[in-house]
């Protein structure tokens, strides 16, 4: 089964280009702090803003880093079914663990159609899946109910990474889903209840910066200490807030910068940190002496 504190990592630039002395900053603070596993090439990656050979050149290097030292999950997916079936089979060939496959964007699919989407990547495909749910991007939800079929008809399609805030909707799928199907947490702010509900971990932004932390309340939470996982989740609540309080991944980078790990850039659309709220992310660092 999927679980634990898998990080939805940043891709570090350096002059326009992936600055790879701070992928290794990363990787080696990742590896140190025990985290569960790595996303490549997701939200938080800038996914959208990564060509694709500097993509599969970026998935090789880590890939040849970590050497089988934790999981590797990249993101694969997009609102075209042929490319997404292209993409996943290519992570796949790179040496990616997991596929991290969204529902599909601006397409507005029904149910019927993403149950069909996700079951076609399979039919294509050999790597395990996991489906990502967000709704606040994608402008559509998959519901508990697509969710647990494909669960049930597709045994690689493994895990559901959960950004819907729907409550409801998430404790149906850990109620029916089958067994061995992870609903992994895909909202910092919500891990926690996540895990109270029966979740098995969190893929996470706020992992980026305190990967030991966080790494440790999944660990609490699985074994059932819930008391003492909610103490680092109080103690969290300040950054994990900061930490979206412009679009992800601008803040999360802004933070990674302050803590010399990698260079202050991003890319267009995206844009950096306004002032303001540069200084809000600085006490909040400083306060949980992260500075």
């Amino acid at each position: 089964m999927l679980q634990g504190s898998i990080v939805a990592l940043v891709t570090p630039f350096k002059n326009n280009d992936i600055d790879y002395n701070a992928v290794d900053r990363l990787l080696e603070f990742h590896l140190e702090n025990k985290t569960d596993g790595l996303l490549l090439c997701g939200t938080t990656g800038e996914s959208p803003a990564l060509a694709g050979d500097e993509k599969e050149y970026f998935i090789r290097y880590v890939v040849q880093k970590i050497s089988g030292k934790i999981p590797i999950m990249v993101g694969s997916g997009t609102n075209n079914l042929s490319k997404t079936i292209a993409e996943t089979q290519k992570v796949q060939k790179l040496g990616a663990d997991y596929a991290l496959v969204i529902t599909p964007y601006y397409n507005k699919p029904t149910q019927k159609g993403m149950y069909y989407f996700f079951k076609s990547v399979y039919e294509e495909t050999d790597i395990p899946i996991v489906i990502y749910n967000v709704p606040g991007r994608t402008g559509v939800n998959i519901t508990a109910d697509t969710t647990i079929r494909l669960a049930e008809d597709c045994e690689r399609i493994i895990a559901i990474k959960e950004a819907s805030g729907n409550f409801a909707q998430i404790t149906k799928m850990i109620k029916y889903s089958p067994q061995d199907f992870s609903i992994l947490s895909g909202e910092d702010m919500l891990n926690l209840p996540i895990l109270c509900c029966g979740g098995k971990g969190t893929i996470s932004v706020t992992a980026n910066i305190v990967p030991g932390k966080i790494k440790r309340m999944i660990e609490l939470a699985l074994k059932g200490d819930y008391a003492k996982a909610q103490e680092i989740h109080i103690e969290l609540l300040e950054l994990n807030n900061v930490l979206f309080i412009e679009t992800n991944p601008i803040p999360v980078k802004e933070a990674l910068h302050l803590m010399g790990y990698i260079e202050r850039e991003i890319r267009l659309p995206l844009y950096f940190l306004e002032p303001e709220n540069i200084e809000t992310l600085e006490n909040v660092l400083k306060k949980l002496q992260l500075l």
